[in-house]
């Protein structure tokens, strides 16, 4: 049955403007995405079979070009329009941020950072620069690979703290096992750039680890 043949209260874009985008379910809202379905299928019917095949939304959402456009419903053009649209998302959490959200905001902060870093599939180390009234200045990415205490270099790091004049920070690296539990090179990493920082009067608020869930070092009592 196609889905214009169900009750309106079904139909998933009439649903999402009745109660909401959240009272969706991924196959809903993943059919709204693709607007079509294929012959014998609706939209919703090809959206759970790509949730079934990739193992759920998110490794959809994280496949390369040649693993997205493999899946029958599916396509360059398609893959480009969800691109753009997780772009959106990220370019979205982070003018909440520009808005000078950081601290006032730590949910903001955990969201922005894990959409940046969440999905890697490599380890990636960025830096939230913050003025001394904590309002957000810049956010860069500054290293890549294996993140231990041999390739997070407080030098580099420093340097791009004096060149933004940047009166605190925020660290955080992903890891892309998704567990987020900080390792000794995580405590190390953190104590060698919070005593550099501290050389040139510059805070440290927090250093997050991200995975599946966000973990604070600034919470837990380790900085």
């Amino acid at each position: 049955m196609a889905i214009t043949d169900w009750p309106a209260g079904e139909r998933p874009r009439e649903k999402l403007l009745e109660r909401g985008a959240a009272a969706l379910s991924d196959a809903e809202l993943l059919a709204i995405f693709l607007r079509t379905g294929v012959t014998g299928k609706s939209a919703v019917d090809v959206a759970r079979d790509l949730l079934s095949r990739f193992g759920g939304l998110r490794p959809l959402l994280q496949a390369d070009e040649a693993g997205f456009c493999a899946a029958p419903g599916l396509g360059q053009a398609k893959y480009a329009q969800l691109q753009a649209v997780l772009e959106m998302g990220r370019r979205h959490l982070e003018a909440d941020l520009e808005r000078g959200e950081a601290l006032t905001s730590p949910a903001a902060t955990r969201r922005f950072l894990s959409a940046r870093l969440r999905d890697y599939p490599f380890e990636v180390f960025g830096v939230l620069f913050l003025d001394n009234r904590h309002r957000v200045l810049a956010f860069e990415e500054l290293f890549r690979g294996t993140i231990d205490g041999a390739s997070v270099h407080p030098r580099e790091v420093v340097r791009r703290v004096l060149h933004h004049n940047a009166a605190a920070v925020i660290l955080a690296h992903n890891h892309p096992s998704g567990v987020a539990e900080p390792s000794r090179s995580d405590a190390l990493i953190t104590r060698r750039l919070s005593e550099a920082l501290a050389l040139v009067d510059v805070r440290l608020v927090d250093h997050l680890i991200i995975g599946d869930t966000a973990v604070s070092l600034a919470e837990r009592g380790e900085l």
